[in-house]
């Protein structure tokens, strides 16, 4: 069965590019509604912005969603947390209010949403729920960074990260994303930068919000954010994460492998592009008990929480 989430579910914080203030608040969605953005400081129909992979702008940094023609554009941006979230805890239908155009950073990680989503709890609802089962590989690659979706009976997501920082460096992680895996594996895994790109990020109007409390930021081979690492390869589980969130705007839960080297938001994206102008390396399933009981989400409990920093 679809669910949703039990009650609202309000956070608030700062963007991380643009440095404002935002308001983000999560209201249970009947089936078949999905992911819906809703910027309520914005007027019209593109204030309603579904997350769906052909509504999303292409960007190295985030995933940004943009409905409406030219300068009357409504976008949302740095979606993938949030979406990542929603995706590891089972929730298939939400309206998402927001008062500004980029969702709060919190502390770089999905952990805040997850910990919102779990204690509140999720609804059933009577309406059959589908997943998108991956026939046949489909790839993509840009330089030396590519990724590709294979089939599987569960989602998997396998990344492999190569950064000459030595803080960072060469790091690689496979997981199978069923039974709670993403709140007890990735979901305090924090966003992370070099700090020589700081400064150009800035320079960009970018990273405005962006501080030691809600990113990992190297130099060499130090650590420079307080505390240190969550894990010794967060940086690897933070692009897990991320992969999680933008494979969630297939408009489903998928069921294959995710493979990304040196992957980002702009090559996953890519990916769904390519998945779906394939129609024969996917289709639609219904999903009974044994399939449902592989999908991310299903099984988490209060009791995961204790895995989360």
């Amino acid at each position: 069965m679809q669910t949703t989430i039990a009650d609202v579910l309000s956070f608030t914080g700062v963007g991380l590019h643009s440095g404002k203030p935002v308001r983000m608040t999560l209201r249970p969605a009947p089936a078949d509604t999905g992911v819906l953005f809703h910027r309520t400081d914005a007027a019209g129909q593109g204030a309603r912005l579904p997350a769906l992979w052909h509504n999303v702008e292409v960007s190295p940094l985030n995933t940004r969603l943009v409905a409406g023609p030219g300068h009357d554009a409504v976008a949302v941006s740095t979606i993938e947390h949030i979406m990542a979230a929603l995706s590891g805890c089972g929730v298939h239908n939400v309206v998402i209010a927001i008062d500004g155009p980029e969702v709060p950073i919190m502390d770089g990680s999905a952990a805040a949403f997850v910990r919102g989503i779990v204690s509140t709890g999720l609804t059933r609802l009577r309406a059959p729920l589908h997943a998108i089962e991956i026939l046949h590989e489909v790839s993509v690659s840009h330089n030396d960074a590519w990724a590709s979706l294979r089939p599987a009976t569960s989602l998997q997501i396998d990344f492999e990260i190569d950064f000459p920082d030595a803080a960072i460096g060469h790091q690689h992680k496979m997981l199978n994303l069923a039974n709670g895996a993403f709140v007890r594996e990735l979901c305090d895994s924090r966003t992370f930068c070099r700090n020589a790109d700081v400064e150009e990020m800035r320079s960009h109007g970018l990273a405005l919000g962006g501080t030691l409390d809600n990113a990992v930021v190297v130099d060499g081979d130090r650590v420079l954010t307080p505390g240190g690492l969550r894990h010794a390869d967060e940086a690897v589980r933070h692009k897990m994460l991320d992969a999680l969130g933008d494979l969630y705007t297939a408009g489903a839960p998928i069921l294959g492998r995710y493979t990304g080297h040196k992957a980002g938001h702009n090559l996953t994206n890519a990916l769904l592009h390519a998945l779906f102008a394939r129609p024969d390396a996917w289709r639609m399933i219904a999903c009974d008990r044994q399939i449902a009981a592989r999908l991310p989400g299903v099984g988490v409990s209060v009791a995961d929480l204790h895995a989360v920093a």
